[in-house]
């Protein structure tokens, strides 16, 4: 199937300030429900960014978040990472590991149950992602992937 989404209107294609407007409208969205989720589950905010980076680590880095890696991504000091990490593993959704070779690293792993809760929580969002995703070809998807992902790299490169 083709995309031809009428309302869109072509400058938001055709230029920087365009994606700049669909880019932070996307943020703001994802945004609202994390703080929701954060809200309904006594979570900081913070919290949520680090479950989502736990979350995400094995398919962008290819192995188990750790604490320093964590800061890293997240930009916030160790102390904050640690005061962070020991609420969201009180609240039972992370656990943390000694690393088998090196017990010195700390591998943290975002829980089943926990996932599992998220998973309920974000289905609306996971719904609404794939119903846009229908309306675009293989072809397009791949497209769109391959620009989300160079957008991420060149702003991680900026950090």
């Amino acid at each position: 199937m083709q995309h031809n989404c009428p309302d869109v209107p072509p400058a938001l294609a055709s230029d920087l300030q365009g994606y700049a407007v669909l880019l932070r409208t996307l943020n703001s969205e994802v945004n609202r429900i994390a703080h929701a989720f954060a809200q309904a589950h006594g979570l900081h905010a913070t919290d949520v960014h680090a479950l989502a980076a736990i979350m995400d680590a094995s398919a962008i880095d290819g192995g188990p978040m750790t604490p320093s890696r964590l800061r890293e991504r997240l930009n916030l000091t160790s102390g904050a990472v640690s005061a962070c990490l020991d609420r969201l593993e009180r609240a039972g959704h992370i656990s943390r590991t000694r690393d088998g070779a090196d017990r010195r690293v700390v591998h943290l792993h975002y829980n089943p149950q926990a996932r599992h809760l998220a998973r309920e929580y974000f289905r609306p969002l996971a719904r609404g992602t794939e119903a846009a995703r229908r309306q675009f070809t293989p072809d397009q998807l791949e497209t769109i992937a391959a620009f989300l992902h160079t957008l991420n790299v060149k702003l991680a490169a900026e950090r």
